[in-house]
């Protein structure tokens, strides 16, 4: 009896596939489409582009696919412990029996609103001409100190330090710790970058440190929430008046912040932006190397110029041989002391490389000088050696037919027809009897 009574209680039986099946179209018509919000857990992409991960809060999690298309179509790349928004089909897995969301779209949560702000914020900006490119300034070639603002325990100061140890470990850098996220961190940007102000352009050095000749602000990446404090308008402002050029290195490649609009370089990374800054000194070495040789051959003509006037003030002179061979060795053994100085130059400590640069120009241009004055002087020396100054005071020069001179009465019996070169001519004459003295 009791059995007859309860026959039509029974459950349908159903095939596993079709229970599955059911419950999905249940869910599609009850809550599709759905957008959830929460937490990314074990992200992970496949070879095919496909992405899984799960969606959780303290309450619970489900589980998500995106496949290739929608993900190919994200402008972020999702990481785990991220807050996201993503819409989508609910449903259910059957080959796992598992509640599963097939996700069409995804975002940062909160970045609506926080982009819409970015954008107004970007184009207020804009058009008080803060982004022109005709106020950015060319990075300095060869800066007497650089000056980083960042958070002192970020990677991204880690990151900055070993390449600029690596690439101009000579060049000192000056860091000014700040906030790089949070509600204060716009006020700390602003602070750090105005102390550094006053240690940029043309100021005295502070502690035996030269002043800042460029400033990098940098940070690592994150989410639009992680990386607000670079599009603070106070920030933006405080980056327009730097006196030096000023390198914005925030977030990764794909990351931008109206920081990087108003600075007068923008890095993709934090690395790249103390690369820009610091050629490595193999290239500054090799500069110098070229430099020497430059100034060795300017150096060689300028003696050549040098040895040329010499032989021309050899041709006005009598007997100046002796005197020009001592100049010439004198000349040799000079430029030789250049060549072998500037050498010198070259190999010397590293940590003398920029005082290096910065005398030599000056020490070839004042070894050129002195050897101007004794060129100078080893002219006017041979000057007062030629007998045309000495005939122009009076006196005349007796030659005979021959050409030889006449220095003694011997030589010359009455009679004899000679020559007598005087200051502006010559006179022939006969001699007649002598007079003695």
């Amino acid at each position: 009896m009791f059995e007859r009574e309860n026959v039509g209680l029974e459950p349908q039986v159903w095939e596993v596939g079709a229970l599955c099946r059911a419950i999905s179209d249940a869910l599609q018509a009850r809550f599709n489409p759905v957008a959830v919000r929460g937490e990314i857990s074990g992200f992970s992409r496949a070879a095919s582009g496909h992405c899984y991960f799960s969606i959780k809060d303290p309450q619970g999690q489900i589980r998500c696919a995106m496949f290739k298309r929608a993900a190919s179509m994200m402008d972020f790349s999702p990481r785990d412990g991220e807050l996201v928004e993503v819409r989508g089909r609910l449903g259910v897995y059957e080959a796992r029996g598992d509640l599963q969301l097939v996700v069409e779209s995804m975002q940062r949560a909160g970045q609506g609103a926080l982009f819409e702000q970015f954008l107004r914020l970007k184009a207020k900006l804009e058009a008080e001409g803060l982004f022109d490119a005709g106020r950015k300034r060319d990075l300095p070639v060869f800066p007497r100190a650089i000056g980083v603002v960042t958070s002192p325990g970020a990677a991204a100061w880690h990151d900055v330090m070993t390449a600029l140890r690596r690439r101009v470990p000579h060049i000192p850098v000056v860091m000014i710790p700040a906030l790089v996220q949070g509600a204060q961190a716009p006020a700390s940007i602003v602070r750090a970058l105005e102390t550094l102000y006053a240690r940029s352009g043309d100021v005295p050095a502070k502690d035996g440190v030269p002043p800042v000749d460029v400033i990098l602000l940098v940070r690592g990446g994150g989410s639009i929430e992680d990386l607000w404090s670079f599009n603070d308008e106070q920030v933006a402002r405080t980056i327009v008046r730097s006196p030096v050029p000023l390198v914005s290195g925030v977030g990764h490649e794909t990351d931008f912040t109206i920081a990087d609009f108003c600075a007068d370089l923008r890095a993709p990374t934090p690395t790249a932006a103390a690369e820009l800054v610091a050629q490595p000194r193999e290239v500054w070495l090799g500069a110098l190397a070229l430099m020497q040789e430059r100034l060795s051959e300017a150096v060689e003509r300028q003696l050549d110029r040098s040895a040329q006037r010499l032989d021309m003030a050899a041709r006005q002179i009598s007997r100046p041989s002796n005197h020009i061979a001592r100049q010439r060795l004198a000349l040799m053994r000079q430029a030789q002391s250049l060549r072998e100085s500037a050498q010198q130059q070259l190999h010397r400590d590293d940590k003398r490389l920029e005082q290096w640069s910065a005398t030599l120009p000056r020490m070839l241009e004042r070894s050129l000088g002195r050897l101007d004055q004794r060129l100078a002087h080893a002219a006017t020396r041979l000057e007062l050696l030629n007998p045309q100054h000495v005939l122009a005071r009076g006196y005349s020069l007796l030659s005979d037919a021959k050409g030889r001179t006449v220095t003694s009465v011997k030589q010359a019996p009455p009679g004899t027809a000679l020559s007598a070169a005087v200051s502006d001519g010559v006179l022939d004459v006969v001699v007649t009897p002598p007079r003695l003295l």
